[in-house]
C-alpha cells in the first residue's frame, strides 16, 4: 500500500476521491444490472431460437422424407453469397445483428433431379438462415457475458477496494490531525503556565 501524507492537503484529496467514487459507483451498479438483464434476455432468445430450429427441422424431414435418399446429392445446392451483419450499441457493448442473407442456387437439370428439389432448396435456405441467426445470437451472448464480467469487476473494485481504502485514509488522517491539534493545545497551555509561573516568581537578590 502506498504511503499517504498525514496533512490537511492529503485529507482534502482523499475526501474528493471518496466523493467521486461515491458518485460513480451507482452508475456502475445500474449498468451492471442492465447488462445482467440483457444477458439473460439474450440467453433466453438463443435457447428459444434453438428450439425453433429443432421444430423446423422436424417439419422439414416430415414434409420431405426423401431427404434420406442417399442416391440424390444435394451438395452445393444452396450457397450463401452475401451476409449483411451490422452492429448495435447496447450499453456500450457492440452486438452483432443479422440484417440480411443472399443465397445462390446451383443450376441443375430437372431431368437430373426430381421435382421436389426446389422445395428442398427453399427449406435449406430457411435452415441456413436460422443457423446463421443462431450463430449471431451465440456471439451476442458471449459479448454480453464478457461485458457483464468486466462491469462486475469494476463494481467490486470501487465498492470493495477504492471506497473502503479512501474511507480508511480519511479516518487515519483525521485522527492524526486531531491528535496533533490536541497535542498543540496541550503544549500551548504548558507554555502559558510556564510563562505565568516565571512572571510570578520572586526576583533573586542582587549579589553584593
Amino acid at each position: 500500500m502506498a504511503k499517504i501524507a498525514l496533512n490537511k492537503s492529503a485529507l482534502s484529496t482523499e475526501k474528493q476521491k471518496q466523493a467521486a467514487y461515491g458518485k460513480y459507483l451507482p452508475s456502475l451498479e445500474l449498468k451492471q444490472k442492465q447488462l445482467l438483464v440483457e444477458r439473460k434476455k439474450a440467453e433466453r432468445a438463443l435457447a428459444e431460437h434453438q428450439e425453433h430450429i429443432e421444430r423446423i427441422l422436424q417439419q422439414v424431414y416430415h414434409k420431405l422424407p426423401m431427404l434420406a435418399v442417399d442416391s440424390i446429392s444435394l451438395d452445393g445446392l444452396v450457397e450463401v453469397v452475401e451476409l449483411d451483419i451490422q452492429e448495435e450499441n447496447m450499453l456500450g457493448t457492440l452486438l452483432p445483428t443479422l440484417k440480411g442473407v443472399k443465397y445462390q442456387r446451383t443450376p441443375y437439370s430437372y431431368l437430373a433431379r426430381p421435382h421436389w428439389v426446389d422445395e428442398v432448396a427453399s427449406s435449406l435456405e430457411q435452415v441456413v438462415r436460422l443457423r446463421l441467426e443462431e450463430e449471431i445470437l451465440q456471439r451476442r451472448v458471449k459479448r454480453l457475458i464478457k461485458a457483464a464480467r468486466t462491469i462486475t469487476q469494476r463494481v467490486n473494485l470501487f465498492s470493495k477496494i477504492l471506497i473502503p481504502t479512501s474511507q480508511q485514509n480519511v479516518k487515519r488522517i483525521s485522527l492524526f490531525l486531531a491528535d496533533q491539534e490536541r497535542a498543540g493545545v496541550v503544549r500551548s497551555k504548558l507554555a502559558k503556565q510556564k510563562h505565568q509561573g516565571n512572571k510570578g516568581a520572586p526576583a533573586e537578590p542582587a549579589t553584593p
